[in-house]
């Protein structure tokens, strides 16, 4: 038996539906009875005679607000069919109230302990019946606004958090590019007075040798214990190797200022690659060999990319957080291995980009332990981590999550098998 009320209530101008509550007896005169009473209460009201049906009747792209269910039934009985509901992610949550003429403690635990939220005894009290449904169904309701509003909380604290960590990283980046900046600035500067000088004065030098080739006996003797020539070619070499170290200097000020991007507002074209090298020139300590591991090898095999319009300190937060995830996959794996083991299988992080039609793909893939089945439904989520306590907050893929998706309006996704290392891929779209 099933009642539709839909369309036959709008004609008659009845109030609108308090909800769908799906009826399921096997006795016809019960299913009468309440779809009658349900439906003068403005309840849309389905029904079905045994378990098997109500089970058949929830595959469908509908479902019901509330469930009534009778525990005897023929077949498979409430019991199951509860069992069977609360299986199922899709139906789980649909609050489902036994009706039954068993009134043993016994039986209303097992039926609670299956995930029934009620009880009603036959016979029926109809405002009882009325007053439970209605009461389930704010429950419900309730529980739905605060599990939206939870995940409405956790995105916006995540956001906020996000925001923090991208500015506070910012600045001191910025900080200290700009404090190395003004020093090394003026060492450079001067470097090219100091090699003129030093210049000149060799020259002078050389022409005093070359119109006094015979000096005094003292200066002989001085100029032998100096090893003068070896100092003039020595003190050129010094120069030239101090200029190649402020040049590497100021580079890596550009980088760290690249990094930050603070300063800018809105979205401006940027050079990935250039992002990827700020990141990494940041993280290169953690690449290098050390007392516990060896050197982490870094494969960089980058395309032909175009600039693309991005908050460029943002998609550099997510090459951080990224690239930081693959190191600390890569250290758990081969913690507490000897060096020698590790040398024979290291660790390696690949980063791939290229462009294809209107976006750009990069590839940060790491030879890990990969990602569990277990986890793999959750590994966006906001505060969710596999890391031991205190390594890891959980918000790293979850910013980045954000940032790609719902600031740039890109993807980012990922292939892992267990044991075998995850690779990230993200595409942003070039404009």
């Amino acid at each position: 038996m099933k009642t539709t009320i839909g369309d036959q209530k709008n004609s008659l101008n009845y109030p609108p539906s308090r909800g769908i509550v799906l009826v399921v007896d096997d006795n016809p005169a019960n299913l009468q009875v309440l779809s009658s009473f349900l439906d003068q209460s403005s309840f849309e009201v389905w029904a079905a005679r045994s378990g098997e049906k109500a089970l058949q009747r929830l595959e469908n792209d509908d479902l019901p607000d509330l469930i009534l269910l009778d525990v005897m039934m023929p077949g498979i009985d409430g019991f199951e069919t509860c069992k069977q509901l609360k299986s199922n992610p899709r139906v789980q949550d649909i609050p489902v109230i036994f009706m039954t003429a068993l009134s043993g403690t016994a039986d209303k635990i097992k039926g609670l302990q299956l995930g029934a939220v009620d009880y009603i005894t036959k016979p029926f009290q109809h405002e009882e019946v009325l007053v439970r449904i209605e009461n389930h169904l704010k429950l419900r309701k309730l529980t739905k606004t605060l599990i939206a509003k939870n995940a409405e909380l956790e995105q916006t604290q995540t956001q906020l958090i996000q925001t923090e960590k991208v500015a506070a990283l910012g600045q001191i980046t910025a900080g200290i590019a700009h404090e190395v900046n003004n020093p090394i600035n003026f060492i450079a500067g001067n470097l090219n007075f100091v090699e003129q000088y030093v210049h000149e004065v060799v020259s002078l030098l050389y022409l005093y040798q070359k119109h006094l080739p015979d000096p005094p006996e003292e200066i002989k003797t001085a100029i032998k214990k100096s090893d003068l020539n070896f100092l003039l070619n020595d003190l050129s070499k010094i120069i030239q190797s101090m200029q190649v170290g402020t040049d590497r200097v100021t580079e890596i000020v550009s980088y760290l200022n690249n990094f930050s991007r603070h300063r800018e507002a809105g979205k401006k074209l940027a050079n990935l690659h250039e992002g990827l090298e700020s990141t990494l020139l940041i993280l290169g300590h953690r690449f290098k060999y050390n007392a516990h591991q060896p050197t982490i090898q870094l494969v960089k095999e980058y395309g032909s990319l175009p600039l693309i319009e991005c908050f460029a300190g943002e998609i550099n937060q997510v090459f951080m957080n990224l690239i930081c995830n693959a190191i600390d996959a890569i250290e758990e794996k081969y913690k507490n291995k000897d060096i020698e083991t590790i040398s024979q299988n290291p660790g390696v992080i690949k980063i791939q980009t290229e462009a294809i039609g209107e976006q750009v793909i990069l590839r940060i893939a790491d030879n890990g332990s990969g990602i569990n089945n277990a986890d793999k439904t959750k590994i966006f989520d906001a505060f969710y981590t596999t890391k031991s306590v205190g390594k890891g907050t959980g918000l790293g893929l979850s910013i980045a999550y954000q940032i790609v998706v719902n600031n740039h309006h890109g993807k980012l996704t990922y292939h892992s098998k267990p044991g075998e290392g995850i690779e990230f891929i993200i595409e942003l779209p070039i404009r």
